[in-house]
């Protein structure tokens, strides 16, 4: 028997494909609850329909939501829809510390889009999907999580100050074409990198889903989440199409389709793109095929043809992308045909006008040209009389000017003769002169060649002595890890000072150390160095954490990894001991490419005990975490900079977020993921990777500032909050003023993260 639900799907598929107006459509499903819910013997009394649990939401300002371990506080409704509701909210459990501000936008879904189970993994793998989407216009999604008292998920994403393109319209009415390209451009862009980079649709295109802020940024909200959480509540048969809205859902969007395209998209710039230009949409939902509206103001005939393929019924007359669509409007723009005719026209006429002109001016110039030939002849008999007079003038003259030569010519010569013995002696007096140079000039080089034999000598003997320091350093090293470690089965420290345990059974050796030695450094940031960090966007409540700045000493020497833990060496803790992941997030596969030589990240703090206690039976020594002391002492390396080499940073120096700056360096790449270890060249103590790719466990609780921490470098486990455990170094999702050396972060000690993984310490005798 035919449920009411069945029936409506029913009519929903007939709707979708053009058998049943949306009207008929409402009457008849009204028809199908009225019948399901009337109450018995036919009484038209009001009935009561049952509420399910869990369809209205309920929250309030000030509410807290969320899983026990990362809580969020309501400040303010920002909006609400279909989609569920849109909150302002601070972050209480992390304080920021996976990469956003304290303050977020919470979007909160309505429990009866993630009912299912499918249902909830589609949605939990669209914000996957959008948290990877970096780009300028596009707003940024943080994480999801569900709360367990209302059983809604919601997704966590950059807060922005302004309002959506709705309401800018509202208050500004039409726009003149120029100002509709300012705004849609960014969209453009913003879809054409999220198709050319993850081959993803945006499929729910409207004014409501653009933000300005008050920056003047534009933004692209909802980025595939939307489309996904229609498609649910369709499944559940609820009034809600399968992707889009209303009016800006393109013809095709209805149907089944493999993969969405960007015509998609295209269809619905180009319906706002009227809607901008008009001020009213150019059709509803429901539009025919053949139905075309009037064309808007500020469009010429071939940009209206243009618009017009834009929101095409057929979608293979569409163009390509939205910014082949704004290129097309651009590039229409000029006069029409019929004023391109008038122009010829005008242009022909002028033309023959020109032509008559013309013939005019050359018959008056023939007219004159006729005179002028005769004022020439009669010019040339008159120059013929005066050239032979003047050719009698000029033999006369020719006479008297060589008299006066031949007297001029005998007196330059006897000048000519004095100038040429004065020449001799001025040449003789500069060839002395030059003579002499020359020999300063040499004498002068002889001296510059010895000088740079002396430096290149004096250089060679510094490197030399250089080189020689260096080794008797390793050799120091090495003697004082043979004094501390005097059992046959464990090595001494190559000659470059790196230390191995093998393992008691033969069968490996543990990770690379380095002996770290024992000293004083004062730990924390000063005022400069905050001063720079408040400059790059720091908060103030991360930097007063690494206050009071206090000396502290390291009292025991100890080693420490040269590297982060690898996926290979964990692999091999893996199969020893059958351990199972409890993470959501997946160590062997993280969402992003990576080998056995890549830092091991998905473990918890709790996890990392566990692999610390086998290797410490593997080996027979005591391994361990180090204190949160040990760590700074050992990132910086006898440095009091804010990084280890210098107060700025680069990526080709570190692994983090490229598209930020810290204290005047440049712009890089954003890997996007973890790198190798090694990959960067290493502090002045050789540890890697100190400075970004995965922020590294501590042995320490959290504790919100240095008042009543040990002195002595030893681990601070009293008070503070138990259940967190202490993050140092910064990770490749960060921006550069999180991987200076002082910096302190904390996560909860049972949770792991794509982002965070550990170093190992271990003790000397």
């Amino acid at each position: 028997m035919q449920t009411a639900r069945d029936k409506i799907r029913e009519l929903r598929a007939l709707h979708d494909d053009g058998l049943l107006s949306l009207q008929e459509f409402d009457r008849r499903k009204n028809a199908i609850l009225d019948a399901e819910y009337a109450p018995p013997g036919g009484s038209a009394a009001p009935v009561v329909l049952p509420t399910r649990q869990g369809t209205e939401l309920g929250l309030m300002t000030g509410q807290e939501i969320g899983p026990q371990n990362r809580r969020y506080r309501l400040e303010r409704l920002i909006g609400m829809g279909g989609m569920g509701q849109v909150w302002l909210a601070t972050d209480l459990a992390t304080h920021a510390e996976l990469g956003h501000s304290e303050l977020v936008a919470l979007k909160i879904l309505p429990p009866q889009l993630t009912q299912s189970a499918t249902h909830a993994k589609l949605l939990i793998e669209e914000a996957t999907q959008a948290r990877k989407l970096a780009h300028e216009n596009i707003v940024r999604v943080y994480e999801w999580a569900q709360d367990p008292a209302t059983s809604s998920y919601f997704i966590i994403m950059e807060y922005l100050e302004g309002q959506d393109l709705d309401a800018y319209l509202a208050e500004q009415g039409p726009l003149p074409l120029e100002s509709v390209y300012r705004l849609l451009s960014p969209i453009g862009d913003a879809l054409q990198y999220a198709w050319d980079k993850h081959k993803l649709v945006h499929r729910d295109i409207k004014p409501g889903n653009v933000f300005l802020t008050q920056r003047g940024e534009v933004k692209l909200l909802d980025f595939g989440i939307a489309s996904r959480a229609r498609s649910a509540g369709s499944s559940l048969g609820l009034q809600t199409p399968n992707a889009g809205t209303a009016g800006y859902r393109a013809p095709e969007a209805g149907t089944h389709q493999r993969q969405p395209a960007p015509r998609l998209d295209v269809y619905a710039v180009a319906v706002m793109i009227y809607q901008l230009l008009e001020g009213r949409m150019p059709f509803d939902d429901m539009r025919p095929a053949d139905f075309h509206p009037s064309p808007p103001p500020g469009l010429n005939e071939r940009q209206w043809k243009v618009l017009q393929e834009g929101f095409a019924y057929l979608q293979e007359r569409r163009p390509a992308s939205v910014n082949e669509l704004l290129a097309a409007l651009r590039n229409a723009a000029g006069p029409t045909d019929a004023e391109l005719a008038a122009q010829a026209e005008q242009e022909a006429l002028e033309q023959a006008a020109r032509a008559q002109q013309r013939q005019k001016e050359l018959a008056a110039q023939a007219e004159q040209a006729r005179a002028v030939e005769e004022q020439r002849k009669t010019q040339a008999l008159e120059l013929a009389v005066r050239r032979q007079a003047e050719i009698q003038a000029a033999a006369a003259e020719k006479q008297r000017q060589d008299q006066q030569r031949r007297a001029l010519e005998a007196k330059q010569r006897a000048e000519a003769e004095a100038a040429s013995q004065a020449r001799k002696q001025v040449l003789r007096e500069q060839l002395q002169a030059r003579r002499d140079a020359d020999a300063k000039k040499a004498r002068e080089e002889r001296e510059e060649q010895q000088r740079k034999a002396a430096q290149l000598k004096a250089e060679a003997a510094y490197r030399q002595e250089q080189e020689r320091h260096r080794k008797q350093q390793a050799e120091r090293h090495a003697a004082e890890l043979a004094v501390m470690i005097p059992t046959p089965t464990s090595p001494v420290a190559d000659a470059n000072g790196i230390l191995r345990d093998r393992f008691l059974d033969g069968t490996g050796v543990g990770p690379d150390l380095v002996l770290i030695p024992t000293g004083r450094f004062q730990m924390g940031s000063h005022e400069h160095e905050q001063a720079l960090a408040v400059k790059a966007g720091a908060q103030k409540n991360w930097l007063e954490r690494e206050l009071p700045l206090r000396w502290v000493g390291i009292e025991h020497s100890f080693a420490l990894g040269r590297f982060p833990v690898t996926v290979g060496q964990w692999r091999r803790f893996v199969k020893d001991t059958c351990w199972e992941s409890q993470s959501d997030t997946d160590w062997l596969d993280p969402g992003f490419k990576q080998t056995d030589d890549h830092p091991v990240v998905g473990v918890s703090w709790m996890d990392v005990q566990l692999y610390l206690r086998w290797l410490s039976g593997k080996t027979g020594q005591l391994y361990r975490l180090p204190t949160e002391a040990e760590w700074e002492y050992a990132c910086r390396a006898g440095t009091k900079t804010a990084f280890s080499f210098g107060d700025t940073i680069s990526t080709e120096q570190a692994n983090y977020d490229g598209h930020y700056t810290y204290n005047g360096g440049q712009r890089g790449a954003y890997v996007q993921g973890t790198s190798k270890v090694g990959a960067y060249q290493p502090n002045p103590w050789g540890l890697f990777d100190m400075h970004g790719n995965v922020w590294e466990w501590t042995q320490d609780v959290v504790h919100e500032n240095y008042v009543g921490a040990p002195v002595d470098g030893s681990a601070w486990e009293e008070g503070g909050d138990a259940a967190r455990r202490v993050l140092r170094g910064g990770s490749w999702l960060y921006n550069p003023r999180y991987l200076r050396s002082a910096v302190r972060n904390g996560f909860s000690a049972v949770l792991a993260n794509d982002i965070v993984g550990f170093r190992i310490a271990r003790k000397l005798a």
